[in-house]
């Protein structure tokens, strides 16, 4: 078993298949996450055909894993199951809420991380897409998700096909607070992010998209505030269309 410590993004798979059975097992041990209530709020979608994979991968703009990729998952917030349950029990359900929302998502994660740490300790690697939350409404529209259920999450899933280097991680002491929240000193920011500044792919970034340092390389072009604000918008607008505002 690999230790968590040394676990790596896989983004490149072997033209090899998942077996549904194997797949099936690693996502009923990953019920066994944490979840409120014991509601088990979420859904998960599995992709396997060549024909969704192509409509999926526009909607996480063209990143190569999800065609390259045996099976795509696509994780939901579903409170949809539940409040059917209610209502065919003459219980009178009220999670069309953002509050609703928020405990479906926070159970989907639990579940995804849960699912990945299964899934890499089987030999498998993933990839967690963080492009899920910028375009739902396609995603919504292309699985076909019924009201009061939301993407959250997508993970690439195969056998693994590099070995890559591991990406930096923060020094514990930078997300480590004890008791109450420790405000950061000018200091204490310099060194939490000095080793990150200081690699050299990173010195790249600044150099190629000619920045002053790494922090603008982020602000001005990798997560920008015209880009958040706009996604923002259609996020909130899916979350109305799904209900849950």
């Amino acid at each position: 078993m690999t230790s968590f410590v040394n676990r790596k993004t896989i983004r490149k798979y072997k033209k090899e298949d998942v077996p549904q059975d194997k797949l099936e097992s690693l996502l009923y041990q990953a019920s066994r996450a944490a979840t409120m209530g014991n509601m088990q709020l979420y859904s998960v979608v599995v992709t396997r055909s060549e024909e969704m994979k192509e409509k999926l991968s526009p909607l996480h703009f063209g990143q190569p894993m999800v065609k390259g990729a045996p099976v795509v998952l696509t994780f939901c917030a579903d409170f949809n199951r539940f409040t059917q349950w209610c209502e065919q029990r003459q219980a009178n359900p009220g999670y069309d809420n953002f509050l609703s929302f928020i405990n479906a998502a926070s159970d989907t994660l639990l579940y995804v991380q849960a699912f990945c740490t299964l899934a890499e300790q089987a030999g498998y690697g993933t990839c967690y897409l963080g492009t899920t939350l910028y375009n739902p409404q396609g995603i919504i529209d292309l699985l076909r998700l019924p009201r009061l259920t939301f993407p959250v999450a997508t993970i690439t899933l195969g056998v693994p096909d590099e070995d890559p280097e591991q990406t930096d991680r923060l020094p514990h002491l930078a997300y480590l607070h004890s008791e109450t929240y420790r405000p950061y000193t000018a200091g204490e920011i310099d060194i939490i992010y000095y080793f990150k500044e200081q690699m050299d792919e990173n010195k790249h970034f600044v150099e190629i998209n000619h920045k002053e340092n790494l922090a603008q390389v982020f602000t001005d072009c990798r997560y920008t505030r015209k880009d958040n604000e706009a996604m923002s918008a259609g996020l909130l607008e899916a979350l109305k269309h799904q209900g849950f505002l």
